[in-house]
């Protein structure tokens, strides 16, 4: 795959996304966001992949949005779009799409990671965070409020109170204010990587892939969720579609016979339908 922002490689069913703008530290663009959404696409349509690292090259995860356009960089109007219509946030779309993904994604947080550059990792399953990194949400002091839906996965990750201190006062933080604030795992710089791919690695060998797929949906819809018989309804469907199929039967027997799964199923494919009642909403 040819990209200018990205690099992508696939090793073992593990997928690795590094943001690859290393002179402007992955600073995100326009770019970069169309990017990201045609590799996710693709990763949920590869039944090879089984789960998902993003990290970024030389020495920044992802330093925000580049604002190489000065003033004008937040001007809907002054980038030639219609300032009366309410333009979609790029950022939004970004981590809506990685809320929608299927496949466990693992931010291994190298460097500085403010902006869209943290938010966006919000919807993911796992934030490891180098000790040195520095993170902020910054948006208050550039005259700008959180954008990439995390004013809804913020509080749900860390917590109102918490989340409320950090975007107020817009400052950015090392990575043990972030680690004590519930926000990531720090771990040694130079094991980041290794960590990562560790953790990324035990879902991706022993987990059944329809399983971990359906999994996921289950636990982030159910955030959304407004009472738990919309989870039990859930998991209903799923423990019956799935008890049925070939991948229950192995990893029961796998298990009695003391040996390591070969799971059969591929999620693109034969993933059921246990959300029958779940709304999709549109931007409008």
């Amino acid at each position: 795959m040819d990209f200018e922002t990205l690099l992508y490689d696939v090793d073992q069913h593990v997928a690795t996304i590094t943001l690859n703008r290393p002179e402007r530290l992955n600073a995100f663009n326009q770019r970069m966001r169309d990017e990201l959404l045609d590799l996710f696409d693709r990763i949920d349509a590869d039944d090879d992949v089984r789960a998902v690292i993003m990290t970024g090259s030389g020495r920044g995860f992802c330093a925000g949005a580049d604002l190489q356009s000065g003033g004008d960089t937040f001007d809907a109007g002054a980038k030639g779009r219609n300032p009366d219509e309410v333009n979609r946030d790029g950022g939004g779309l970004v981590s809506l799409r990685i809320f929608r993904l299927t496949k466990p994604i693992i931010a291994a947080i190298n460097g500085p990671a403010v902006g869209v550059g943290i938010t966006m990792t919000l919807p993911m399953d796992v934030r490891l965070a180098a000790e040195s990194a520095r993170i902020g949400f910054v948006f208050a002091r550039r005259g700008i409020v959180p954008e990439a839906a995390s004013s809804w996965f913020l509080p749900r990750v860390v917590g109102i109170s918490q989340a409320a201190r950090w975007c107020y006062s817009g400052r950015v933080f090392d990575a043990a204010e972030a680690e004590r604030g519930g926000l990531v795992e720090t771990v040694a710089d130079d094991e980041l990587l290794d960590r990562a791919k560790e953790m990324a690695t035990e879902i991706a060998v022993h987990a059944a892939p329809v399983s971990v797929a359906l999994t996921r949906q289950m636990l982030w819809r159910g955030l959304t969720f407004d009472h738990p018989m919309q989870a039990h309804r859930a998991d209903s469907r799923a423990i019956q579609g799935l008890g049925r199929l070939a991948d229950a039967r192995e990893g029961v027997t796998s298990f009695l016979e003391k040996r390591d799964p070969r799971w059969s199923m591929k999620p693109s494919q034969d993933t059921p339908e246990v959300f029958p009642f779940w709304d999709e909403p549109d931007f409008s």
